[in-house]
């Protein structure tokens, strides 16, 4: 996950009952496997004092900011949206690196062609 994030921002007031995304959050952050992913992700804490609601604030390699409210959003949730966004930077980078052009532009034509059919595999044909 952290592969595709330069920074992590974590607010929270540790007294505030609606931290559970946040801690949860920061433990997967923590993860050995996290780390060695991208060892220059920053990953900052923030221990607020007010009642600003908790809040999870990531960036992305490619600069892109984006703010999770914690009190709504589950740790999983977020994770799951950082790899789908970090997924589809991957083969934004792929493409360009090819020469091609992002985004991929697909003529109407092509969205319409009929897709031949597939054949389900029979029992017996699987066993060979």
């Amino acid at each position: 996950m952290l592969k595709f994030l330069s920074r992590v921002k974590i607010e929270f007031n540790a007294l505030d009952p609606r931290t559970a995304a946040c801690m949860e959050f920061l433990a997967q952050c923590n993860a050995r496997k996290a780390k060695e992913s991208n060892p220059a992700c920053q990953l900052l804490v923030k221990r607020r004092t007010d009642d600003h609601p908790p809040q999870i604030t990531v960036t992305f390699v490619n600069g892109v900011e984006e703010v999770f409210d914690a009190t709504s959003t589950p740790a999983q949730t977020i994770r799951t949206m950082i790899l789908e966004k970090g997924q589809h930077l991957e083969t934004e980078q792929m493409f360009r690196e090819a020469g091609e052009k992002w985004p991929v532009l697909i003529p109407e034509e092509e969205l319409r062609q009929h897709a031949p059919g597939t054949k389900p595999r029979k029992a017996e044909d699987k066993k060979q």
